[in-house]
């Protein structure tokens, strides 16, 4: 080999080793982080939880038919305003047409049994005007003619019930469908021409309208099993409403259910709260909502940022840094109390002169260094 080129082998390898011990000289020669540190202070920490729900009316009343048919006119639409026996729907009767026969037979019935008392009532009154029969026989003759002409009078207002919707001989008494209570219509699940069922002992019957009072509201929501036992009747609730923003309900819980339920591996208890209605807001049935509950509070308690903790890898303690010099630290053992997520109470350990280590701090990243050894 020539020796030019042998000295130029050893030339590269050389300076090769020389920037390559350059680089890692500068790689590693950036100063050490300096740690700032916190002072413990004086603040309020509330612990809250949160329970996600909606806000309905307190009663919604259902207002059904007391006799089947069509409907036949809807004179109110969803969201008016009703009192009590304002009409909402006309029903128009149609009779079944096996009943209709049943009831028209015992009119015939009972007319011809009539008749037949009728003549023998005229026979027995005159014996009776003239002696011939006594008084008890002819009073209980009375008593069947009078009976009969009841069964009359009863079996022809059956009827007229069955095929015009009343005794009366007006189908308005059970046809013509009535608010029952002030209040706001918020559904009406029937239209012109659908056919309804009347409530009985067998069957609720079909809902005409639904009715609500709009200014007495209700929170219904739900909260973990953790959380349930630190609640208390009366407890103020502060109801945010998702379809309105930057505005605030307050309420008062008044219901924790006994029983719980599960729901996608977890425990939830229902909560109902009384909501102060405001009257600058139109709140609709059926918001969904948040209702905020403060579980615990303290004032003027010795909190650091819960940022600053750090915890004992075997015991799982808390503990803190503190500054004893220059860049220098120690570890201090602390006990804590409630926290809210950002700040955490000191029972004991520290004091409001003691200077906190950072200890999570981290360098900015310099882009410009960093790119010119990339390119490098």
């Amino acid at each position: 080999m020539n020796k030019y080129v042998k000295y130029g082998l050893i030339g590269v390898l050389v300076l090769g080793a020389l920037w390559a011990a350059a680089f890692f000289i500068k790689s590693n020669s950036k100063g050490a982080i300096t740690y700032d540190t916190k002072k413990p202070f004086i603040s309020s920490i509330e612990k809250k939880t949160v329970a996600t729900g909606k806000v309905i009316p307190r009663e919604e009343i259902e207002i059904k038919p007391q006799i089947s048919g069509i409907i036949d006119k809807i004179l109110l639409e969803e969201g008016e305003d009703v009192k009590a026996g304002d009409l909402i729907a006309v029903i128009k009767v149609v009779p079944n047409e096996q009943a209709l026969n049943s009831a028209q037979g015992r009119v015939r019935n009972a007319e011809a049994a009539l008749a037949n008392l009728q003549i023998e009532y005229d026979r027995n009154k005159q014996l009776y005007d003239r002696g011939v029969i006594s008084n008890q026989d002819f009073n209980n003759l009375k008593l069947r003619y009078d009976q009969a002409v009841v069964e009359v009078e009863n079996s022809k207002a059956d009827y007229r019930i069955i095929r015009l919707g009343s005794a009366g001989g007006s189908s308005s008494a059970n046809t013509n469908i009535r608010a029952t209570v002030n209040g706001t219509i918020l559904e009406i699940p029937v239209e012109v021409g659908d056919q309804v069922i009347q409530s009985n002992n067998f069957n609720d019957g079909t809902t005409i309208a639904t009715i609500a009072d709009l200014n007495s509201m209700i929170f219904e929501g739900k909260v973990d099993e953790g959380e349930v036992g630190k609640l208390k009747i009366g407890m103020p609730l502060e109801i945010s409403l998702g379809a309105v923003e930057n505005q605030k309900l307050e309420a008062k819980l008044k219901f924790i259910a006994p029983k719980g339920i599960e729901e996608a591996g977890a425990v939830q208890f229902k909560i109902e709260g009384d909501v102060a209605v405001n009257d600058s807001i139109f709140i609709r049935a059926g918001y969904s909502a948040n209702a905020s509950l403060v579980l615990e509070k303290k004032d003027s308690i010795l909190v650091i940022p819960e940022a600053l903790l750090q915890f004992d890898k075997e015991t799982d303690k808390p503990y803190v840094e503190i500054a004893t010099g220059d860049q220098k630290f120690e570890r201090r053992d602390i006990e804590i109390g409630i926290s809210d997520g950002v700040n955490v109470e000191i029972l004991s350990g520290l004091t409001e002169e003691d200077e906190v280590k950072i200890w999570n701090k981290t360098e900015p990243i310099k882009r410009g260094e960093d790119e010119e050894e990339a390119n490098s």
